[in-house]
Parts: structure tokens; C-alpha cells; sequence
């Protein structure tokens, strides 16, 4: 199914609530109704909606979103504020986005040792920099730079750093974040549903009072932020083709992340004015979606939030664009592979072009039968090629985007783009795809909000874009009253010589902004301290939530086909929809054709139909099928509706039976793999989540190397391929179902999954054997801003009694806002955005466990973050009230965990592989509540403290610290193509 982006498209047709689902009906009456709850609140309500929503609106101008799931007891938190990057002062670009993290900095209440003492170091400390601000002269810029860091050193004495975090922290809450964008600011939780009274006393403090508290160090988390997005090519393509969508509006002249002129010359007085303006009632709305009752939540809703006060409101006039008449040409350079986009500018969100264009998206592309995945993927005419619509509340755009295959160029994928939209134009497509594509539409949005978050953040939109609930429930039923007459005859109208084209080109970006190190004195932290607020709050007592604990052996049912192939099947109690998996324990460890076999297969067609009417014939069923190869396992997999299983399991029985070698689809394939390789060697992160990392834990021997060379696929005969796929078949399986009618599923499977004879046992895996680590540096050379660093030692192997420490020592001490990592890192030094580390388990009993860090932060602070991190890996700092904090925390979160739907057989499967046979999160439980500060030190000082790491380097060797790494090791430059094995010889160099 092809993924919509959440800022594209936030329609919803049917949705998951609690234990049934209902499907609407085009012939049922879909209006908004007003009425009245028990408590005299009003609320809007729409006829024969899915999703159950409540929307209120309090006197005071705040929307609430309110919708009841009792799969779990948690409830999905978003509160969102309609204003973003767009509302930016133009000069304080990026603002919008710096309140949205000095927001989690806690108010006069939260955060504070005393706020009186505090305040008056705040108020000097904006009076610097409105005077930094306005210093031309450099030298005396920087003189007050440093009276900044002086006075906020000061400030520190009194403040206390991450007090909300460690607060949501203790309710068990999880996803704690936010996010910007153009139009919008959303502030995320997921709660206990047990610990709303508490998350709504928290909130409603929270978005009381702004208090600009740790600024300056802040700050340079941003920035670090600022150099990921330079070090992102696909970021450089995106601001690029805005910039010429939007020559004169917001949407293409001011970043959400702000420019680096104006993040190094920040106003507090302008974040204070933007805060008091836009995050009033009327401007908010709290969505609340989970284990929720209507009645009490909107009442204790209305006594918190419904205090605030409601505000005159007037959102600036942005700027009117003038029609594109002709081809804007952009280019962006960076280090990855060549890539083009070819993007049009549509009308905004609401508008009847969002119809039009939304369906004419899923005509060209919808990851299956679409004119771009037929015509272009499916004969491997583009390496890849793809599009997606977004609409905002000002205008929409509809991009395509493709990467070329081996020696093509730019411009002759841009061609083959625009040949699919004339296509499109001509009405070359058949009548039946508009109702195909909607229904297409409604099985993937049953997919995406069966889960309280998706479905929140369908809400979030519905606030945000202005839309009336009523026509987002009637938005498909829609799509499918248009005529392909009427879509061609927009197509005509809308895709003309209109387009803004960018090429990302591989080479130098001359553009790059490098910032220094302003040299921040790492503030105080005062772990020890509490607010006034804090104290209360850990007194308040929330009814009891107990963990639920499962049964395996009595959750998974079994039964068996007639040919006595085993059946594990749990029913799907929420909706028509079905996933089928017959499971092959062999993978590419036992045969490394197997994973070849399976991405050829989607190229060939059969006797029958060709490999193009094959994936039409699954499209028009509204099932999807894979095959898919991992290290130990292979599926063959069917999902889709209930209904047309039988028809679906039908035709992959056909395909699989009867699939036909083609060697030009071969050629074309074993091409597309050699493309493939260069495209994703040229990505930092797959040169360091995959090849650096594996290299520090295998070396030259790993999975990741011992791959088929390109001269040697070519030698290849496709028949042989072709019988792989057949002969799985022959082979020992077994078979997992999730969905409705057992029955009808087996006897599917008897009627269409034909075995005869004897199965066969799997060839013997091949086994790669993990190396000892430390006293290596492992560095390769890249064109980028920041340098990532990974540091990697080898544990013991693995023991199920290590879960519960683990769990609690990865919650206290390395993962999180509240994690000693994050505020040593990130909060008290200002060295890096992003900052972890982890006690990993093995994922196979007969594996290691692993210590892990990471630290990605600017080449000119790489000294400073490997001694802090190296610090912090050999001297745990004991905080008792925080680590009670963590415990309190990690307890909830499992009491709060439910295992459901198909999980509760892909849980059972992963625990198995280490060798446990039952819900071990029981035993974590237990174990946890009687845990101490002093076990989780032992386990400390047992697992973490004086382990010898590999550390692994990425980063542009020019800026290179080399002193700062050799106190870590010998250091090893890998090169790209070596740590990926690409070519025969070796390149290292020492």
C-alpha cells in the first residue's frame, strides 16, 4: 500500500473503536448533530462516524477532540496550537520552533528551586540579548555572548533542569515530544489512562506561564538540530522545491528550523510576544483518544484548561501567490545519490482540487497498479519513482519524485515523469481503478488508525486545516462520485508547464553554514532539587492500574490443514481485514538466493497473465501479497479483505506455481541491485547503522559482507531463481492467521496451498561469529556538518535475568528526556541533539548482549562530547529521587502495556528465539518493584563500567579531531565500498 505522509492527506473513512468496527456506508446519512452530555456540555457529533468523535468547545474558545478505545488502557495526548513556522517574524525566522523545546523548560511553578531569584538572572539575561542582538561589532558581540554565559551559569543555581520531563516520566508516559511545522505546533504524550487527573493538572501548568529558563544551552540543541538538517539531502530537496512553489509566502521563504542568522541573534522578548499571542484557548484544542469516559473527562477537561483565558485573535495575511506559467528550475548538491523532484502547486486543503488531486495521486501511484508502478517501476525503466499530494491550509502541492538507474540522467527520469502525467491526461487507465484506488484508500486507513495515535493525529489535522469532521467522513464517498471524464478533463486543466523541477546533483554544497563553538559552560543541573510544584504532584495519588499478563498457549489458538501443516490463528476482533503468513524457518543464512529469489518475483509474470496483470489482479482483489527474506525466516505473506481471501490465496498459489524466468526482467534486475548498492552507500546513515555498526561487531565476517558480488549475479540463470521460489514450498512450514472465520481460511488453504509428499528439512545456516571489541576506532570519511559517533562493547551472553535491570537501568540512566545521558549531554554541556545509550540484549539466545552510545554533535565539540559520554559510560552518577523516578516510571509503563491483535503471536515469536516460553514481563514486573539504587549500580558496575569499545566514526575528515579519537583507540579509516564488500579488493587504511 503506498504510505500517505500525516501532512498530506488526513481523511478517514472507517476506523477501529474498541472491540467492533463499523464500516460506513456511502447510502448512510453522514450530518453533524449538536447535544448535550450529562453534565450540560455541548458537543458535535456526526451520524454513523467510526471513529466515535466528541468535539467540545469550552467558553473560552478551546477545541477538545474526544474519542473512547478501550484496546489498552492508555489515552493518546496531543495539544495542538495553530501557529508554526509561518507566523514567524521575518526577522526571528525559526522562533515558532524554539518555543516549542523552551516550552518543555517548565513555568514559574515547574522547573524552579525559587523563582524570584531565578527570574531577576532571566530578565538580565533577555536584556543581553536584545543587546546581542543589536551589537554590530564582533568583538563586543561576543564580549556579551560571554556575560550571557555568565549570568546563565548564575540562573542555573536556582533552576532545575528536565522537572516535566521527569514528571510525565512518573505517570508512565511514553512518545513524550513535540513538533513544528508551517501551520502548527503539537505537544505529544501517551498516558496511563489511570494518570489523566494528573497529565491534565501537569498540561494545564505547563501552557500557563512561559518561562525561558537554560536558554542559551538550549539553544545550541537547536543548532545542532540546524547542522542534521544541513547534513540531510533529502531536507535540501524539500526547502529547495518550496522556494520555488512559494516564491513570495511562508511556505517556501521561512524554514520551521529558522535561519542560521537568526538562531545565533534570538530575541526572548519575541519568543515571550509569540507565546502570549497564539497559545491562547481559542487557538488550541486538546485531543484526548484511549480509555477515556465522555462525561468525566470533558468535566475535569473544562476545571483545568477551561480556566485560561480567552483572547481577540488575529492571524497575519500571508502573501498571494501568482500562477507558475512556466518550468522553475532548482538544483541542491550534497553527498548522496542523484535524485529529481517535479512538483505542482494545487489549491489548500478543503478545496475540491484536494479531491481531484488526491485521486489523480493514487492513478499514477499507489504501490501497485498505479500508471508510475506499472510503467516505470514494474519495468524497471527508473531505479525508483514514486509521488504523494500534501495540502496546507494556504495551497497544496503534488510532488513526483525518482532516482535514476545506472547511467541515466536527471533529466531523462524527469521526461519519463512527465510522460506517465500525459498518460494520466490521455486517460490511459482503466475505468475500473477510481473505485479501486478509494477502496485502496479505505483498507490502508483501517490499517493506519487502528491505533490511538494515528487516529489522534487525524483529529490534530481536523483542528489544524480548519476541517469540518462531517466531510472528512464523507471525503472518499466523494472521490468516487467523480467520472474519469471529470478527472482527465482536471488533469488537462492542472498539469501543464506548471511545475517546479529540482535536481539533486551529487557534489559540493557550496551553501553550508559552519558554526562555531561558542564555548557554553555546562550549567547546573541540581538532580537533588525540587520544585514546590514537583512535591505536591508526587503526592498526588492515582488510582491503581494492575499489569495484565498473557497466556501464550491460551492466546494462540492451533489447528491444522488437512495435509497437516500446523495453523496458529488469533482472531481479529476489530475488523474485516486479514493477514495470512506462511512461515519458512530458513532464511537468507541458509541460502542467500532465497532473498534474490524474492525480489525477483515481483518482476515475472506467469503463463497465465503478465507480471503487469498480476499486480492488477491482486488490486483489484484489494490484497496485497510479499515474500519476504530475513536472516532466519522467509514469509509468503496475503493481507487484505476477509472476503476475497479465497480469490487472493488463489492467485499466489498461481504465481507461485507457475512463475516464468525472464531474463530481460532479470538483467534489468540484477542492475537495479548494482544502482541500488552505490545509491545507499552514499547515505551516512546506512554507512553507520549498517556498515561501521556492523563492522564493529563482526568485522570482516559478517552477514552484511558476505554478499553475491555483481559479476557473479550476472552469471545467474533466472530458471534457477524461478525454482527457489517453487521449491519453498517443499520445505517445512507452518502457518500463522489473524482475522475472522478460521474455518473458511483453512479450508481456503486446503482448496488453494497444495503440499505433496514428504516437507523437507531446511539447509544448515551458516554462522557468523561476533568479535571482541575495544581498542578500535573504525572511521570513515564523509561530506557532512556534524560527526556521528558509535561506541560499541561486547557484553555476555545472553540471560533472561538481566531483562528487568536492563529495562530500568535504559529508562534512569540512557534513554529519554529525563535520562542522565540526555540532560549531561544535551542539557547541562550543549553538546549534541541527539544523545543516548543502552544496555542491548540479544535478540538469539546464543548471542551477546551489547553496550551502546551514541552522540552525534559539530566536529569543533567532538573532544568535549567523547569525554563527557566516556565520563558517564565508567561513572554512573547516583541520583536516588531520580532513579525512584525512572522505577516508578518503568512499572507503570508495563502495568500499562497490552499485548493484542497479531502481536500477541509476533511477541510469542521473538520471545521464543531467546529461549522463553512465557509472558516474562511478569517476572521483569516483580523483579523491578524490589530493585534499589544499589542493584541498578551493581548491574552498573557488572555490565557497563570498563567495557572496551569499538567506536565507530562517520564525519568529514578535514574537521577531523584525530587527538580527541586516538584516546579511544587505533584508529581505521574503512573505506565505503569495503565496509559493504562493492568490490573485490581491500581498502583500509591504518
Amino acid at each position: 500500500m503506498k504510505k500517505i505522509k500525516m501532512l498530506c492527506i488526513s481523511m478517514l473513512l472507517f476506523i477501529t473503536i474498541g472491540c467492533k468496527q463499523t464500516i460506513t456506508s456511502e447510502k448512510q446519512v453522514v450530518k453533524t448533530e449538536q447535544k448535550k452530555d450529562v453534565n450540560g456540555f455541548s458537543y458535535e457529533t456526526v451520524t454513523n462516524d467510526p471513529t466515535g468523535l466528541r468535539l467540545y468547545t469550552l467558553d473560552n474558545g478551546l477545541k477538545v477532540y474526544l474519542s473512547k478505545n478501550t484496546d489498552e488502557p492508555k489515552i493518546q495526548t496531543y495539544i495542538a496550537v495553530r501557529a508554526g513556522s509561518n507566523y514567524d517574524p521575518k526577522n526571528s525566522t525559526g522562533l515558532a520552533h524554539y518555543l516549542e523545546h523552551m516550552v518543555f523548560k517548565g513555568t514559574h511553578k515547574i522547573g524552579t528551586a525559587d523563582w524570584q531569584k531565578e527570574k531577576e538572572y532571566i530578565d538580565r539575561i533577555s536584556e543581553l540579548y536584545e543587546q546581542h542582538r543589536a551589537e554590530k561589532n564582533v568583538d563586543k558581540k561576543l564580549a556579551i555572548y560571554k556575560e550571557i554565559d555568565k549570568v546563565s551559569l548564575e540562573a542555573s543555581n536556582y533552576s532545575i533542569a528536565n522537572e516535566y520531563d521527569k514528571m510525565t516520566a512518573s505517570l508512565g508516559a511514553t512518545g513524550t515530544n513535540a513538533y513544528t511545522s508551517f501551520e502548527q505546533t503539537v505537544y505529544t504524550n501517551k498516558i496511563p489512562s489511570n494518570e489523566l487527573d494528573k497529565w491534565l493538572d501537569l498540561e494545564s501548568e505547563r501552557f500557563s506561564t512561559l518561562v525561558l529558563r537554560l536558554f542559551h544551552t538550549e539553544l545550541e540543541a537547536v543548532f545542532e538540530e540546524f547542522n542534521r538538517g544541513q547534513d540531510n539531502d533529502r531536507w535540501k530537496i524539500y526547502f529547495a522545491s518550496l522556494d520555488g512553489l512559494f516564491p513570495t509566502h511562508p511556505y517556501g521563504q521561512q524554514t520551521t528550523i529558522g535561519s542560521a542568522e537568526h538562531l545565533k541573534n534570538p530575541s526572548m522578548v519575541d519568543i515571550n510576544n509569540y507565546f502570549h499571542k497564539y497559545y491562547i484557548p481559542n487557538n488550541m484544542a486538546v485531543v484526548l483518544v484511549g480509555d477515556l469516559n465522555y462525561d468525566t473527562t470533558i468535566k475535569k477537561i473544562n476545571e483545568t484548561f477551561g480556566k485560561f483565558e480567552k483572547k481577540e485573535l488575529t492571524h497575519p495575511e500571508l502573501p498571494k501567490e501568482e500562477p507558475i506559467t512556466k518550468p522553475v528550475v532548482k538544483e541542491v548538491y550534497g553527498p548522496t545519490s542523484e535524485f529529481i523532484s517535479v512538483a505542482y502547486r494545487s489549491d489548500k486543503i478543503n478545496s475540491k482540487e484536494e479531491k481531484f488531486v488526491t485521486l489523480c495521486d493514487m492513478i499514477m501511484a499507489n504501490g501497485n497498479a498505479g500508471l508510475i508502478d506499472l510503467n516505470l517501476n514494474q519495468n524497471q525503466v527508473v531505479q525508483r519513482a514514486s509521488c504523494y499530494p500534501t495540502f496546507l491550509n494556504d495551497y497544496g502541492y503534488h510532488t513526483f519524485t525518482g532516482r535514476p538507474k545506472s547511467g541515466q540522467t536527471l533529466d531523462e527520469v524527469k521526461d519519463l515523469l512527465l510522460e506517465q502525467i500525459e498518460k494520466l491526461k490521455k486517460g490511459e487507465f482503466e475505468e475500473w481503478m477510481i473505485e479501486a484506488v478509494v477502496n485502496d484508500l479505505k483498507l490502508s486507513r483501517t490499517r493506519q488508525y487502528e491505533n490511538n495515535s494515528a487516529l489522534a493525529d487525524a483529529y490534530v489535522d481536523a483542528f489544524i486545516y480548519k476541517q469540518n469532521w462531517e466531510d472528512r467522513i464523507k471525503f472518499l464517498s466523494d472521490l468516487k462520485k467523480i467520472t474519469k471524464t471529470e478527472l482527465v478533463d482536471f488533469a488537462n486543466q492542472f498539469y501543464k508547464n506548471n511545475y517546479v523541477v529540482t535536481y539533486k546533483r551529487k557534489g559540493e554544497d557550496k551553501n553550508i553554514v559552519k558554526v562555531q563553538n561558542p564555548g557554553i559552560t555546562p550549567v547546573n543541573l541540581n538532580r537533588g532539587k525540587s520544585s514546590d510544584y514537583l512535591k505536591v504532584f508526587n503526592q498526588k495519588e492515582s488510582a491503581p492500574l494492575e499489569p495484565n499478563f498473557i497466556d501464550y498457549k491460551k492466546a494462540i489458538k492451533e489447528t491444522k490443514m488437512a495435509n497437516n501443516i500446523n495453523v496458529s490463528y488469533v482472531l481479529n476482533k476489530n475488523n474485516d481485514l486479514f493477514d495470512l503468513n506462511i512461515i519458512f524457518d530458513m532464511g537468507k543464512d541458509n541460502d542467500k538466493k532465497i532473498s534474490l529469489a524474492a525480489g525477483y518475483l515481483e518482476y515475472i509474470g506467469t503463463d497465465k497473465y503478465s507480471a503487469e496483470e498480476i499486480k492488477k489482479e491482486f488490486y483489484k482483489l484489494g490484497v496485497d501479497y510479499y515474500v519476504s527474506a530475513q536472516d532466519d525466516k522467509t514469509y509468503v505473506g496475503l493481507r487484505g479483505l476477509k472476503e476475497n481471501l479465497p480469490k487472493g490465496l488463489e492467485l499466489l498459489e498461481h504465481l507461485w506455481d507457475n512463475a516464468k524466468a525472464d531474463q530481460e526482467a532479470y538483467d534489468k534486475y540484477v542492475e537495479k541491485i548494482y544502482k541500488g548498492r552505490q545509491d545507499e552507500k552514499t547515505q551516512k546513515g546506512n554507512i553507520l547503522w549498517d556498515g561501521l555498526y556492523s563492522f564493529g561487531k563482526y568485522g570482516e565476517n559478517s552477514r552484511l559482507r558476505d554478499i553475491m558480488q555483481i559479476d557473479e549475479l550476472k552469471t545467474i540463470n533466472p530458471e534457477e531463481l524461478v525454482n527457489v521460489i517453487k521449491e519453498m514450498k517443499n520445505y517445512k512450514q507452518r502457518i500463522f492467521y489473524y482475522g475472522k472465520d478460521v474455518e473458511a481460511a483453512v479450508e481456503a488453504l486446503n482448496n488453494h496451498h497444495k503440499i505433496y509428499g514428504e516437507l523437507k528439512d531446511y539447509p544448515a545456516a551458516k554462522e557468523y561469529l561476533e568479535t571482541e571489541t575495544g581498542g578500535n576506532v573504525f572511521y570513515t570519511n564523509y561530506d557532512m556538518v556534524q560527526t556521528e559517533m558509535l561506541f560499541l562493547a561486547k557484553g555476555e551472553p545472553f540471560k533472561p535475568e538481566n531483562l528487568a535491570a536492563s529495562t530500568l537501568f535504559n529508562t534512569y540512566f540512557g534513554s529519554g528526556l529525563s535520562s542522565i545521558v540526555f540532560q549531561e549531554i544535551r542539557e547541562s554541556k550543549s553538546l549534541a541533539y541527539s544523545a543516548f545509550a543502552s544496555y542491548s540484549n540479544a535478540r538469539k539466545k546464543e548471542d551477546s548482549n551489547y553496550v551502546m552510545a551514541y552522540v552525534g554533535t559539530q566536529a569543533n565539540k567532538l573532544e568535549q562530547a567523547v569525554d563527557a559520554m566516556m565520563e558517564l559510560m565508567n561513572n554512573m552518577p547516583e541520583a536516588e529521587k531520580q532513579f525512584k523516578a525512572a522505577k516508578n516510571a518503568t512499572l507503570k509503563k508495563i502495568a500499562a502495556e497490552r499485548i493484542t491483535k497479531s502481536n500477541i503471536f509476533w511477541s510469542y515469536e521473538r520471545l521464543k528465539k531467546l529461549g522463553i516460553d512465557n509472558d516474562n514481563r511478569e517476572a521483569m514486573y516483580n523483579t523491578i518493584k524490589n530493585m534499589t539504587m544499589e542493584d541498578l549500580k551493581s548491574f552498573f558496575d557488572k555490565n557497563v563500567k570498563g567495557e572496551s569499545y569499538n567506536v565507530m566514526v562517520i564525519g568529514n575528515k578535514k574537521d577531523l579531531d584525530v587527538k580527541s579519537l586516538q584516546k579511544l583507540g587505533k584508529i581505521k579509516e574503512l573505506d565505503v565500498d569495503y565496509l559493504f564488500n562493492y568490490v573485490n579488493e581491500k581498502k583500509i587504511k591504518s
